[in-house]
This record gives structure tokens, C-alpha cells and sequence, in this order.
């Protein structure tokens, strides 16, 4: 079993918060795409290798579109990095799942992102609820493409 320490140091760790669309537009510009990260979809198969530059790439931009279709604000709020210029972990949730993505100190769990960028192997995170299917199809027709 892989030693999660340093995944879970930058998930429990602090974050900033990608707040405008603009600022968005340009955090995903700063992305190397080929820095080997791990993307998980939060309730899936956690990944166990890195993904190549083009899926991290085709990742990036659905996302992008997914989050300025469903998220119904005209601030972005949802994305979170332990470095906005040169980020190593990325939180992303999902607008359809928002609960409080801070969480609460009168509960005891938060709402989990919806999916990790990370340079660090995953750990599975565990889901109190459930992914939709909107969201599980998304996901294996994204992981489909892969070639």
C-alpha cells in the first residue's frame, strides 16, 4: 500500500481558492499538463498512474466547460489549489454538490470535491452520498477516450 502522508498533508492542507471566472481561465493557462497528475474522480476507481499530457489537457477543458455550464454564479469559488501559480493539488467540486465545501464545525464531515488533480498518488476518498449517474457516465465516456 502506497504511504498517502504527503496526499494527505495537501488535502487537509491549506488551499486557495480560484474565485473569478477570468482568474480560472488563467489558472488552467499556468497547468503543465505533463507534470504527472493523478486524476481522480471522487466515488470512482482511484488512479494508480499518472495521466498522459493530453488527457490532463482534454480533462482541463471539460472541466472548465462542465463548471461554467452548471455552476450558476458569476464567481468561480469552486476551485481550490495548494499553489494558485504553480499548484501540485487540485480540488475541484461539484456545483451540483455544494453543501458547504468548507464544512462546518456542527457536522462532522464536509462535502467532498468531486474530483483531485494531484501530483501525488491518490488515496480513495470515501462518499457519504452517492455520484449521480450524470456524473458516473461523464467520467467512463471521459476515461473511454483514452487511447
Amino acid at each position: 500500500m502506497a504511504d498517502t502522508d504527503e496526499f494527505d498533508r495537501y488535502y487537509n492542507g491549506l488551499l486557495y481558492s480560484v474565485m473569478r471566472w477570468d482568474q480560472l481561465t488563467a489558472f488552467w493557462q499556468k497547468l503543465d499538463a505533463g507534470a504527472g497528475w493523478y486524476l481522480y474522480a471522487v466515488g470512482q476507481d482511484v488512479p494508480t498512474t499518472p495521466s498522459a499530457a493530453d488527457k490532463v489537457k482534454q480533462f482541463m477543458g471539460e472541466m472548465d466547460e462542465l463548471l461554467r455550464r452548471e455552476h450558476h454564479e458569476d464567481y468561480c469559488a469552486i476551485v481550490y489549489a495548494d499553489n494558485l501559480d504553480a499548484p501540485n493539488f487540485i480540488k475541484i467540486y461539484d456545483p451540483n454538490h455544494l453543501g458547504s465545501s468548507c464544512g462546518s464545525s456542527a457536522t462532522k464531515s464536509s462535502i467532498l470535491p468531486g474530483w483531485l488533480m494531484s501530483k501525488t498518488p491518490p488515496r480513495e476518498l470515501e462518499m457519504n452520498g452517492i455520484v449521480t449517474g450524470q456524473r458516473k457516465r461523464w467520467w467512463q465516456t471521459f476515461l473511454g477516450n483514452m487511447a
